[in-house]
């Protein structure tokens, strides 16, 4: 793939009429190119096999294997791809469980057109969707789900145990503070580095750190930490 090639997209829905309007809206643009569309995660862990796609947009809810199952198996097989989960306001315990299964991010259904466009470049540029307003109340409602952050590399199990989510915060840099608070207003990396005067590659540091040191398995879930222990609100 190079520079100049559309960012290749697969729908997984099993409302043919979802798909469609996706699709109309997403193969509008000239860099999205929907390359594959699946009714249920079975369909789409096959296509996947022998199609290459960039981005999934994928749906929770579906007959022989759910969004959260195919997100896991999809992840796993295929690590440089990237899913964002559809949902709805309906939300349930199992949305959490697509954050530990490797999803970039969370989209209503009912997300503007010119929304969704963006959602899918900022997860293709490595970004994750964190939507200021939809995805902060799937986050409100999702954080207490999320238990307590794993330890990262080098710290022990005991003491990750036995440390309350707020002190998970507690070796972050006031800078590292700031950054995971915008990260929780959801600004992205690129407007992360113009709120601070930073370049891209430094916020991409910091995330990084961010990460480390909360023991967060990606950034939907230091987000998650953020409003859980109180930092954003």
């Amino acid at each position: 793939m190079t520079e100049n090639d559309p960012v290749r997209l697969m729908l997984v829905d099993d409302q043919e009429l979802v798909r469609a309007g996706f699709a109309m809206v997403l193969d509008s643009t000239d860099d999205i190119s929907v390359v594959a569309q699946a009714g249920d995660g079975e369909e789409a862990l096959a296509l996947l096999e022998h199609t290459a796609v960039d981005v999934v947009l994928m749906d929770v809810r579906m007959p022989r294997l759910d969004g959260i199952e195919a997100t896991r198996r999809a992840v796993a097989a295929h690590p440089g791809l990237r899913v964002v989960v559809l949902t709805t306001f309906d939300l349930d315990e199992s949305v959490t469980t697509a954050i530990a299964a490797g999803a970039s991010g969370f989209l209503l259904k009912d997300v503007a057109p010119q929304s969704l466009i963006e959602a899918v470049r900022t997860v293709f540029r490595g970004d994750s969707v964190i939507d200021p307003v939809s995805t902060r109340r799937l986050l409100r409602a999702t954080a207490p789900l999320l238990g307590t952050p794993e330890p990262p590399p080098g710290r022990s199990d005991a003491r990750s145990a036995t440390t309350p989510p707020s002190a998970a915060l507690a070796d972050l840099t006031p800078r590292e503070r700031e950054v995971l608070v915008l990260m929780g207003k959801g600004l992205t990396n690129s407007e992360i580095a113009s709120d601070l005067f930073l370049s891209e590659a430094t916020v991409k540091t910091h995330i990084g750190h961010v990460l480390a040191k909360t023991g967060s398995r990606g950034r939907v879930q230091a987000v998650a930490l953020a409003f859980r222990t109180g930092l954003v609100s």
